[in-house]
């Protein structure tokens, strides 16, 4: 494929992600409650994986594509092409969501942003009050859980047809862990995109933790995946 077909593949697929997963928190968390939202990120995994997983393997997230490329499986030039276009994938998305919450006169609030603690969450129902350190691991261990699946699915020696599946469902049990902790992030672009338009005043300054550990949890898991499987042949 061309670059500018993965490109745009993951543009697309980033935006309808933080859309379906980010919107239904917003729009209708107070109704489906977390295990709603869980299913809503999990779905739009599925949908984009069988949707454009042909064209660019539907990453999605830079901490995925972090984990492939660490993992021999992308050159460096598509990494950065890849992170760019999820960005600002999540951005627009994020963008058209603030719009739509403005259309009928809401407030945005957390707007589905990621954090830790009671000064983020408030006295938010369900939330627990988390730890920096322990958001940090918890982000770090459910991305390098995420990787371990997405790579092993995704070998060539793998049974072919159900990765995007696999990848789906597994989204969905992260979240069902991490909502009440952190409000899910194991993607920063997801992270970025409702951080910029959330009026919660920790959104930003607490934002850099769902960008290092992500990543750093799917840089092991890359070279992790391939001492416990070996390099495909």
């Amino acid at each position: 494929m061309k670059t500018s077909q993965k490109f745009t593949a993951e543009l697309i697929g980033t935006f309808v992600l933080v859309l379906g997963g980010c919107g239904t928190a917003i729009f209708a968390g107070g109704a489906v409650g977390f295990l709603g939202v869980a299913l809503a990120f999990g779905l739009t995994v599925v949908a984009m994986a069988y949707g454009i997983g042909n064209i660019s393997g539907a990453h999605l997230n830079p901490a995925v594509s972090v984990g492939v490329f660490c993992a021999g499986r992308m050159s460096a030039k598509d990494l950065g092409i890849y992170i760019v276009a999820q960005v600002i994938g999540a951005i627009l998305a994020a963008a058209l969501l603030a719009f739509v919450v403005a259309q009928y006169g809401g407030v945005k609030g957390t707007f589905a942003a990621n954090g830790y603690g009671s000064e983020f969450f408030g006295d938010a129902a369900n939330y627990l009050n988390l730890s920096c350190t322990g958001a940090f691991v918890v982000e770090l261990v459910l991305t390098f859980i995420f990787l371990i699946v997405i790579l092993g699915v995704t070998d060539s020696r793998s049974v072919k047809g159900f990765a995007g599946l696999a990848i789906g469902l597994t989204l969905t049990l992260i979240h069902l862990i991490s909502i009440p902790l952190t409000n899910t992030s194991v993607n920063p672009a997801r992270s970025i995109g409702p951080a910029i338009f959330a009026d919660n005043a920790l959104a930003l300054p607490q934002l850099w933790l769902f960008i290092v550990a992500p990543i750093v949890g799917a840089a092991i898991a890359g070279y992790v995946y391939n001492v416990i499987a070996g390099k495909a042949k």
